[in-house]
Protein backbone atom coordinates (compact mmCIF):
# COMPACT_ATOMS: atom_id res chain seq x y z
CA UNK A 1 0.00 0.00 0.00
CA UNK A 2 1.48 3.25 -1.15
CA UNK A 3 1.88 6.38 1.18
CA UNK A 4 -1.32 8.76 0.78
CA UNK A 5 0.29 12.16 -1.59
CA UNK A 6 0.74 15.24 0.20
CA UNK A 7 0.49 18.43 -1.21
CA UNK A 8 3.62 20.02 -2.19
CA UNK A 9 4.38 23.63 0.08
CA UNK A 10 4.97 26.54 -2.45
CA UNK A 11 7.80 28.26 -1.01
CA UNK A 12 8.58 25.35 2.14
CA UNK A 13 12.06 25.23 3.83
CA UNK A 14 14.95 24.41 1.63
CA UNK A 15 17.40 21.75 1.85
CA UNK A 16 21.50 22.62 3.84
CA UNK A 17 23.08 22.28 0.90
CA UNK A 18 20.51 24.68 -1.52
CA UNK A 19 20.31 26.77 1.29
CA UNK A 20 23.90 27.39 1.77
CA UNK A 21 24.14 28.25 -2.18
CA UNK A 22 21.42 30.83 -1.92
CA UNK A 23 23.28 32.50 0.99
CA UNK A 24 26.22 32.60 -1.27
CA UNK A 25 25.29 33.98 -4.66
CA UNK A 26 22.60 36.52 -2.38
CA UNK A 27 26.36 37.87 -0.64
CA UNK A 28 28.11 38.07 -4.20
CA UNK A 29 24.71 39.81 -5.75
CA UNK A 30 24.31 42.29 -2.91
CA UNK A 31 28.12 43.59 -3.54
CA UNK A 32 27.23 43.38 -7.68
CA UNK A 33 24.21 45.51 -6.84
CA UNK A 34 25.77 48.08 -5.09
CA UNK A 35 28.60 48.27 -7.66
CA UNK A 36 25.93 48.00 -10.42
CA UNK A 37 24.08 51.09 -8.68
CA UNK A 38 27.13 53.06 -8.65
CA UNK A 39 28.18 52.77 -12.08
CA UNK A 40 24.32 53.67 -12.96
CA UNK A 41 24.48 56.74 -11.15
CA UNK A 42 28.40 57.70 -12.01
CA UNK A 43 26.69 57.33 -15.90
CA UNK A 44 23.83 59.47 -15.00
CA UNK A 45 26.55 62.25 -13.32
CA UNK A 46 28.93 61.80 -16.09
CA UNK A 47 26.20 62.47 -18.70
CA UNK A 48 24.42 65.24 -16.92
CA UNK A 49 26.88 67.69 -16.34
CA UNK A 50 27.25 70.18 -19.42
CA UNK A 51 31.36 70.35 -18.72
CA UNK A 52 31.49 66.29 -18.84
CA UNK A 53 28.82 65.70 -20.93
CA UNK A 54 31.03 65.67 -24.01
CA UNK A 55 33.48 63.57 -22.84
CA UNK A 56 31.04 60.33 -22.25
CA UNK A 57 29.89 60.90 -25.65
CA UNK A 58 33.82 60.25 -26.89
CA UNK A 59 34.47 57.84 -24.50
CA UNK A 60 30.88 55.78 -24.99
CA UNK A 61 31.84 56.07 -28.99
CA UNK A 62 34.94 55.74 -29.18
CA UNK A 63 36.16 52.70 -31.71
CA UNK A 64 38.82 50.51 -31.56
CA UNK A 65 38.97 46.31 -32.77
CA UNK A 66 40.49 44.57 -35.60
CA UNK A 67 38.35 45.66 -38.45
CA UNK A 68 39.27 42.53 -40.83
CA UNK A 69 37.45 40.72 -38.37
CA UNK A 70 34.01 42.77 -38.19
CA UNK A 71 34.98 44.03 -34.56
CA UNK A 72 35.37 47.68 -35.02
CA UNK A 73 33.36 48.22 -32.07
CA UNK A 74 32.71 51.04 -30.26
CA UNK A 75 33.65 51.19 -26.08
CA UNK A 76 29.59 51.08 -25.50
CA UNK A 77 29.07 48.42 -28.31
CA UNK A 78 31.83 46.44 -26.72
CA UNK A 79 30.42 46.43 -23.12
CA UNK A 80 27.00 45.31 -24.57
CA UNK A 81 27.93 42.20 -26.59
CA UNK A 82 31.68 41.38 -25.27
CA UNK A 83 31.26 41.94 -21.49
CA UNK A 84 27.15 41.33 -21.27
CA UNK A 85 28.12 37.88 -22.52
CA UNK A 86 30.41 37.00 -19.26
CA UNK A 87 27.38 38.27 -17.82
CA UNK A 88 24.90 35.57 -19.82
CA UNK A 89 27.64 33.05 -19.19
CA UNK A 90 27.03 32.89 -15.77
CA UNK A 91 23.72 32.73 -15.88
CA UNK A 92 24.00 29.85 -18.50
CA UNK A 93 25.81 27.85 -15.89
CA UNK A 94 23.13 29.04 -13.14
CA UNK A 95 20.82 27.55 -15.18
CA UNK A 96 22.23 24.56 -16.23
CA UNK A 97 23.05 23.91 -12.10
CA UNK A 98 19.08 24.73 -11.57
CA UNK A 99 18.28 22.11 -14.11
CA UNK A 100 20.57 18.99 -12.70
CA UNK A 101 20.83 20.22 -9.19
CA UNK A 102 18.49 23.00 -7.72
CA UNK A 103 14.72 23.48 -7.85
CA UNK A 104 14.46 23.10 -11.70
CA UNK A 105 15.44 19.64 -11.51
CA UNK A 106 11.78 18.71 -10.31
CA UNK A 107 9.38 19.13 -12.56
CA UNK A 108 6.60 20.06 -9.64
CA UNK A 109 9.21 22.45 -7.63
CA UNK A 110 9.79 23.72 -11.61
CA UNK A 111 6.37 24.71 -12.22
CA UNK A 112 6.11 27.55 -9.83
CA UNK A 113 9.37 29.66 -10.55
CA UNK A 114 8.67 28.77 -14.50
CA UNK A 115 4.53 29.82 -14.61
CA UNK A 116 5.65 32.41 -12.74
CA UNK A 117 8.42 33.80 -14.87
CA UNK A 118 6.21 33.10 -18.11
CA UNK A 119 3.41 35.13 -16.06
CA UNK A 120 5.77 38.16 -15.68
CA UNK A 121 7.26 38.10 -18.92
CA UNK A 122 3.89 37.80 -21.03
CA UNK A 123 1.58 39.98 -18.56
CA UNK A 124 4.23 43.34 -19.29
CA UNK A 125 4.44 42.78 -22.61
CA UNK A 126 0.69 43.01 -22.88
CA UNK A 127 0.54 45.93 -20.98
CA UNK A 128 2.85 47.68 -22.84
CA UNK A 129 1.58 46.34 -26.30
CA UNK A 130 -1.85 47.75 -25.05
CA UNK A 131 -0.68 51.16 -23.81
CA UNK A 132 1.40 51.70 -26.90
CA UNK A 133 -1.62 50.56 -29.25
CA UNK A 134 -4.42 53.08 -27.46
CA UNK A 135 -1.67 55.76 -27.30
CA UNK A 136 -0.73 55.47 -31.21
CA UNK A 137 3.04 54.63 -30.57
CA UNK A 138 5.57 51.99 -31.58
CA UNK A 139 5.26 48.58 -30.30
CA UNK A 140 8.91 47.73 -31.12
CA UNK A 141 9.60 47.97 -27.63
CA UNK A 142 7.06 45.04 -26.63
CA UNK A 143 10.22 42.83 -25.02
CA UNK A 144 11.64 46.00 -22.54
CA UNK A 145 9.78 45.40 -19.70
CA UNK A 146 9.82 41.89 -19.87
CA UNK A 147 13.16 41.21 -17.93
CA UNK A 148 14.32 41.21 -14.49
CA UNK A 149 17.69 42.79 -13.28
CA UNK A 150 18.98 39.66 -10.89
CA UNK A 151 22.03 41.61 -9.29
CA UNK A 152 19.54 44.91 -8.45
CA UNK A 153 16.52 42.41 -7.42
CA UNK A 154 19.08 40.23 -4.78
CA UNK A 155 20.52 43.32 -3.79
CA UNK A 156 17.94 45.01 -2.91
CA UNK A 157 16.16 42.07 -1.01
CA UNK A 158 19.39 41.31 0.56
CA UNK A 159 19.41 44.75 1.86
CA UNK A 160 16.28 45.16 2.95
CA UNK A 161 14.52 42.03 3.37
CA UNK A 162 17.23 40.27 5.92
CA UNK A 163 14.34 38.52 7.84
CA UNK A 164 12.55 37.15 4.65
CA UNK A 165 12.41 33.02 4.61
CA UNK A 166 15.35 31.62 2.46
CA UNK A 167 12.70 29.60 0.18
CA UNK A 168 11.46 33.21 -0.79
CA UNK A 169 14.75 34.56 -1.52
CA UNK A 170 15.40 31.26 -3.45
CA UNK A 171 12.23 31.43 -5.02
CA UNK A 172 13.11 34.98 -6.63
CA UNK A 173 17.05 34.05 -7.99
CA UNK A 174 15.12 30.94 -9.56
CA UNK A 175 12.78 32.85 -11.18
CA UNK A 176 15.23 35.51 -12.38
CA UNK A 177 17.27 32.40 -13.75
CA UNK A 178 14.32 31.63 -15.55
CA UNK A 179 13.63 34.80 -16.60
CA UNK A 180 17.17 34.93 -18.29
CA UNK A 181 16.41 32.03 -20.35
CA UNK A 182 13.55 33.21 -21.52
CA UNK A 183 14.83 36.72 -21.97
CA UNK A 184 17.79 35.05 -24.19
CA UNK A 185 15.12 33.82 -26.43
CA UNK A 186 13.65 36.59 -27.32
CA UNK A 187 16.73 38.34 -27.93
CA UNK A 188 17.54 35.63 -30.35
CA UNK A 189 14.35 35.04 -31.85
CA UNK A 190 12.77 38.66 -32.68
CA UNK A 191 16.42 40.81 -32.26
CA UNK A 192 17.95 39.22 -35.36
CA UNK A 193 17.67 40.81 -38.46
CA UNK A 194 19.89 38.56 -41.19
CA UNK A 195 21.93 35.83 -40.54
CA UNK A 196 25.77 34.87 -41.85
CA UNK A 197 25.29 31.24 -42.24
CA UNK A 198 29.05 31.18 -42.67
CA UNK A 199 29.69 32.60 -39.56
CA UNK A 200 26.81 30.59 -37.75
CA UNK A 201 28.40 27.57 -39.42
CA UNK A 202 31.96 28.24 -37.37
CA UNK A 203 30.11 29.27 -33.82
CA UNK A 204 28.12 26.38 -34.12
CA UNK A 205 31.22 23.97 -34.78
CA UNK A 206 33.06 26.02 -32.16
CA UNK A 207 31.07 25.07 -29.60
CA UNK A 208 30.98 21.26 -30.61
CA UNK A 209 34.68 21.15 -30.32
CA UNK A 210 34.39 23.22 -26.24
CA UNK A 211 31.79 20.79 -25.79
CA UNK A 212 33.88 17.69 -27.18
CA UNK A 213 37.25 19.20 -24.67
CA UNK A 214 34.28 19.41 -22.04
CA UNK A 215 33.69 15.72 -22.31
CA UNK A 216 37.01 14.67 -22.20
CA UNK A 217 38.42 16.47 -19.76
CA UNK A 218 40.31 18.59 -20.93
CA UNK A 219 41.70 21.08 -18.57
CA UNK A 220 43.60 24.81 -18.79
CA UNK A 221 41.98 28.17 -18.83
CA UNK A 222 44.46 28.69 -22.42
CA UNK A 223 42.43 26.28 -23.75
CA UNK A 224 38.93 27.56 -23.22
CA UNK A 225 39.30 31.30 -23.39
CA UNK A 226 40.84 31.48 -26.98
CA UNK A 227 38.24 28.84 -28.29
CA UNK A 228 35.80 31.15 -26.53
CA UNK A 229 36.63 34.76 -27.91
CA UNK A 230 37.00 32.82 -31.31
CA UNK A 231 33.24 31.49 -30.95
CA UNK A 232 32.09 34.50 -29.37
CA UNK A 233 33.32 36.57 -32.42
CA UNK A 234 31.84 34.42 -34.88
CA UNK A 235 28.54 34.31 -32.81
CA UNK A 236 28.47 38.46 -33.38
CA UNK A 237 29.40 38.43 -37.16
CA UNK A 238 26.33 35.52 -37.65
CA UNK A 239 24.47 38.53 -36.78
CA UNK A 240 23.00 36.25 -33.76
CA UNK A 241 23.46 38.53 -30.56
CA UNK A 242 26.88 37.51 -29.18
CA UNK A 243 25.67 36.88 -26.35
CA UNK A 244 23.87 33.84 -26.75
CA UNK A 245 27.40 32.56 -27.29
CA UNK A 246 28.02 32.98 -23.65
CA UNK A 247 24.94 31.22 -22.19
CA UNK A 248 25.51 28.21 -25.15
CA UNK A 249 29.17 27.47 -23.34
CA UNK A 250 27.44 27.79 -19.74
CA UNK A 251 24.80 25.43 -20.20
CA UNK A 252 27.60 23.16 -21.42
CA UNK A 253 29.44 22.75 -18.02
CA UNK A 254 28.94 20.12 -16.20
CA UNK A 255 27.43 20.80 -12.95
CA UNK A 256 26.54 17.56 -10.68
CA UNK A 257 29.59 16.28 -8.93
CA UNK A 258 31.46 13.01 -9.14
CA UNK A 259 32.54 10.48 -6.58
CA UNK A 260 36.28 12.08 -5.25
CA UNK A 261 34.73 15.70 -6.50
CA UNK A 262 33.77 18.22 -3.63
CA UNK A 263 32.58 20.86 -6.27
CA UNK A 264 31.43 20.33 -10.24
CA UNK A 265 33.17 22.19 -12.78
CA UNK A 266 30.26 23.96 -13.42
CA UNK A 267 30.36 25.20 -9.67
CA UNK A 268 34.56 26.07 -9.98
CA UNK A 269 34.11 27.97 -13.04
CA UNK A 270 30.70 30.13 -11.39
CA UNK A 271 33.08 30.88 -8.37
CA UNK A 272 35.76 31.96 -10.69
CA UNK A 273 33.91 34.12 -12.91
CA UNK A 274 30.76 35.21 -11.11
CA UNK A 275 33.21 37.93 -9.37
CA UNK A 276 34.02 39.05 -13.10
CA UNK A 277 30.89 39.09 -14.51
CA UNK A 278 29.23 41.22 -11.09
CA UNK A 279 32.28 43.29 -10.10
CA UNK A 280 33.23 44.35 -13.71
CA UNK A 281 31.25 43.39 -17.02
CA UNK A 282 27.97 44.30 -15.95
CA UNK A 283 28.76 47.52 -13.56
CA UNK A 284 30.49 48.76 -16.85
CA UNK A 285 27.82 48.00 -19.00
CA UNK A 286 25.70 50.10 -16.60
CA UNK A 287 28.59 53.00 -16.82
CA UNK A 288 27.75 53.58 -21.00
CA UNK A 289 23.93 52.51 -21.09
CA UNK A 290 22.14 54.04 -18.50
CA UNK A 291 24.17 57.23 -19.11
CA UNK A 292 21.33 59.26 -20.70
CA UNK A 293 20.24 63.01 -20.57
CA UNK A 294 17.34 63.53 -18.16
CA UNK A 295 15.66 66.97 -17.70
CA UNK A 296 12.30 68.37 -16.21
CA UNK A 297 10.99 67.90 -19.60
CA UNK A 298 12.37 64.60 -20.24
CA UNK A 299 11.31 62.89 -17.58
CA UNK A 300 7.39 64.26 -17.94
CA UNK A 301 7.92 62.90 -21.49
CA UNK A 302 8.54 59.07 -19.89
CA UNK A 303 4.84 59.31 -18.96
CA UNK A 304 3.11 60.89 -21.64
CA UNK A 305 4.72 59.01 -24.57
CA UNK A 306 3.22 55.38 -24.94
CA UNK A 307 6.15 53.81 -26.00
CA UNK A 308 7.88 54.81 -22.60
CA UNK A 309 4.62 55.34 -20.52
CA UNK A 310 4.19 51.28 -21.46
CA UNK A 311 7.76 50.06 -20.36
CA UNK A 312 6.80 52.12 -17.19
CA UNK A 313 3.56 50.28 -16.82
CA UNK A 314 5.03 47.07 -17.83
CA UNK A 315 7.53 46.98 -15.04
CA UNK A 316 5.64 48.68 -12.16
CA UNK A 317 2.05 46.75 -12.86
CA UNK A 318 2.43 44.29 -15.55
CA UNK A 319 5.55 42.60 -13.84
CA UNK A 320 3.42 42.36 -9.89
CA UNK A 321 0.45 41.18 -11.81
CA UNK A 322 2.13 38.83 -14.08
CA UNK A 323 4.26 36.87 -10.66
CA UNK A 324 2.12 37.31 -8.40
CA UNK A 325 -0.80 35.78 -10.60
CA UNK A 326 1.06 33.21 -12.44
CA UNK A 327 2.24 32.23 -8.77
CA UNK A 328 -1.24 32.19 -7.03
CA UNK A 329 -2.91 30.31 -10.42
CA UNK A 330 0.15 27.47 -9.78
CA UNK A 331 -1.21 27.09 -6.41
CA UNK A 332 -4.57 26.95 -7.17
CA UNK A 333 -4.79 24.59 -9.97
CA UNK A 334 -2.21 22.23 -9.20
CA UNK A 335 -1.27 20.01 -6.08
CA UNK A 336 1.49 22.62 -4.62
CA UNK A 337 -0.04 25.19 -1.62
CA UNK A 338 1.96 28.14 -0.23
CA UNK A 339 4.10 27.27 3.13
CA UNK A 340 2.27 27.46 6.56
CA UNK A 341 4.88 30.20 7.70
CA UNK A 342 4.27 32.58 4.54
CA UNK A 343 1.42 34.88 3.57
CA UNK A 344 0.55 35.83 0.04
CA UNK A 345 1.57 39.36 0.82
CA UNK A 346 5.35 38.42 0.71
CA UNK A 347 4.76 37.03 -2.93
CA UNK A 348 3.35 40.37 -3.68
CA UNK A 349 6.41 42.16 -2.34
CA UNK A 350 8.90 39.72 -3.96
CA UNK A 351 6.87 40.00 -7.14
CA UNK A 352 6.56 43.60 -7.07
CA UNK A 353 10.18 43.58 -6.27
CA UNK A 354 10.78 41.86 -9.97
CA UNK A 355 9.80 44.77 -11.49
CA UNK A 356 13.26 46.02 -11.36
CA UNK A 357 14.44 45.37 -15.09
CA UNK A 358 17.81 47.18 -15.27
CA UNK A 359 20.58 45.43 -17.45
CA UNK A 360 18.42 43.31 -19.78
CA UNK A 361 16.04 45.94 -20.40
CA UNK A 362 18.69 48.16 -21.19
CA UNK A 363 20.30 45.70 -23.76
CA UNK A 364 16.88 45.43 -25.37
CA UNK A 365 15.78 48.36 -25.47
CA UNK A 366 18.76 49.37 -28.22
CA UNK A 367 17.93 46.18 -29.60
CA UNK A 368 14.22 47.50 -30.09
CA UNK A 369 15.16 50.80 -31.06
CA UNK A 370 18.32 50.70 -32.99
CA UNK A 371 18.84 53.37 -35.46
CA UNK A 372 16.43 55.49 -33.01
CA UNK A 373 18.79 57.45 -31.24
CA UNK A 374 16.10 59.42 -29.49
CA UNK A 375 14.06 56.79 -28.95
CA UNK A 376 16.26 54.45 -27.45
CA UNK A 377 17.27 57.16 -25.38
CA UNK A 378 13.96 58.25 -23.70
CA UNK A 379 13.05 54.33 -23.78
CA UNK A 380 16.40 54.03 -21.17
CA UNK A 381 15.17 56.84 -18.91
CA UNK A 382 11.73 54.54 -18.52
CA UNK A 383 13.59 51.57 -17.80
CA UNK A 384 15.63 53.44 -15.16
CA UNK A 385 12.49 55.51 -13.98
CA UNK A 386 10.15 52.07 -14.02
CA UNK A 387 12.77 50.60 -11.99
CA UNK A 388 13.40 53.18 -9.27
CA UNK A 389 9.70 52.61 -8.82
CA UNK A 390 9.24 49.15 -8.91
CA UNK A 391 12.51 49.50 -6.58
CA UNK A 392 10.58 52.03 -4.23
CA UNK A 393 7.44 50.03 -3.53
CA UNK A 394 9.02 46.74 -2.56
CA UNK A 395 11.21 48.77 -0.17
CA UNK A 396 8.26 49.68 1.43
CA UNK A 397 6.04 46.47 1.11
CA UNK A 398 9.74 44.48 2.43
CA UNK A 399 10.16 46.78 5.35
CA UNK A 400 6.57 46.04 6.37
CA UNK A 401 6.91 42.05 5.96
CA UNK A 402 10.66 41.87 7.14
CA UNK A 403 9.74 42.52 11.31
CA UNK A 404 7.32 39.82 11.22
CA UNK A 405 9.95 36.91 9.96
CA UNK A 406 12.89 38.21 12.38
CA UNK A 407 12.05 35.05 14.79
CA UNK A 408 11.56 32.39 12.10
CA UNK A 409 15.14 33.72 10.73
CA UNK A 410 16.41 32.84 14.61
CA UNK A 411 14.87 29.69 14.27
CA UNK A 412 16.09 28.95 11.02
CA UNK A 413 19.77 30.03 12.25
CA UNK A 414 19.62 27.97 15.94
CA UNK A 415 21.98 26.14 16.83
CA UNK A 416 21.59 24.78 20.59
CA UNK A 417 23.79 21.65 20.29
CA UNK A 418 26.85 23.85 18.40
CA UNK A 419 27.66 20.97 15.47
CA UNK A 420 27.94 23.85 12.87
CA UNK A 421 24.85 22.64 11.42
CA UNK A 422 21.05 24.06 12.40
CA UNK A 423 19.08 22.56 14.19
CA UNK A 424 15.55 22.08 12.17
CA UNK A 425 17.92 20.37 9.84
CA UNK A 426 18.77 17.58 12.17
CA UNK A 427 15.46 16.80 13.76
CA UNK A 428 15.74 13.60 12.22
CA UNK A 429 19.08 12.61 13.13
CA UNK A 430 19.21 10.51 16.54
CA UNK A 431 22.69 11.80 17.43
CA UNK A 432 21.41 15.46 17.60
CA UNK A 433 18.48 14.39 20.33
CA UNK A 434 21.88 12.48 22.31
CA UNK A 435 24.00 15.67 22.03
CA UNK A 436 21.13 17.69 23.14
CA UNK A 437 20.14 15.33 25.78
CA UNK A 438 23.48 15.35 27.43
CA UNK A 439 23.40 19.36 26.96
CA UNK A 440 20.42 19.05 29.38
CA UNK A 441 21.78 16.94 31.51
CA UNK A 442 24.54 18.99 32.15
CA UNK A 443 22.55 22.01 32.60
CA UNK A 444 20.10 20.16 35.08
CA UNK A 445 23.00 18.79 37.04
CA UNK A 446 24.13 22.63 37.41
CA UNK A 447 20.91 23.46 38.16
CA UNK A 448 20.63 21.01 41.31
CA UNK A 449 24.10 21.91 41.74
CA UNK A 450 22.72 25.61 42.38
CA UNK A 451 19.32 24.50 44.26
CA UNK A 452 21.66 22.49 46.77
CA UNK A 453 23.36 25.08 47.59
CA UNK A 454 20.71 28.26 47.77
CA UNK A 455 18.89 25.45 50.18
CA UNK A 456 21.91 24.93 52.59
CA UNK A 457 22.54 28.68 52.32
CA UNK A 458 18.73 29.09 53.92
CA UNK A 459 18.46 26.23 56.02
CA UNK A 460 22.06 27.67 57.55
CA UNK A 461 20.08 31.54 57.87
CA UNK A 462 17.02 29.61 59.44
CA UNK A 463 19.43 27.52 61.94
CA UNK A 464 22.06 30.65 63.17
CA UNK A 465 18.56 32.86 63.59
CA UNK A 466 17.26 30.75 66.23
CA UNK A 467 20.31 30.12 67.92
CA UNK A 468 20.10 34.58 68.62
CA UNK A 469 17.07 34.22 69.87
CA UNK A 470 17.79 31.53 72.36
CA UNK A 471 20.70 33.65 73.56
CA UNK A 472 18.57 36.96 74.03
CA UNK A 473 18.15 38.32 77.81
CA UNK A 474 14.64 37.29 78.99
Amino acid sequence: MTAPRTPRKAFGRLSLPERTYIADALRTETVGGVLLLVAAVTALVWANIPALHDSYESVSHFHFGPEALGLNLSVAHWAADGLLAIFFFVAGIELKRELVAGDLKDPKAAALPVVAALCGMAVPAIVYTVTATVGGGSLSGWAVPTATDIAFALAVLAVIGTSLPSALRAFLLTLAVVDDLFAILIIAVFFTDTLNFAALGGAAVGLAVFWLLLRKGVRGWYVYIPLGLVIWGLMYNSGIHATIAGVAMGLMLRCHTREGEEHSPGEHVEHLVRPLSAGLAVPLFALFSAGVAISGGALADVFTKPETLGVVLGLVVGKTLGIFGGTWLTSRFTRASLSDDLQWADVFAVATLAGIGFTVSLLIGELAFDGDAAMTDEVKAAVLSGSLIAAALATVLLKVRNAKYRGMVAEEERDDDLSGVPDIYEEDDPAYHLRMAALHEKKAAEHRRIAEEMQSARLAEVTGGAGDEDDRPA
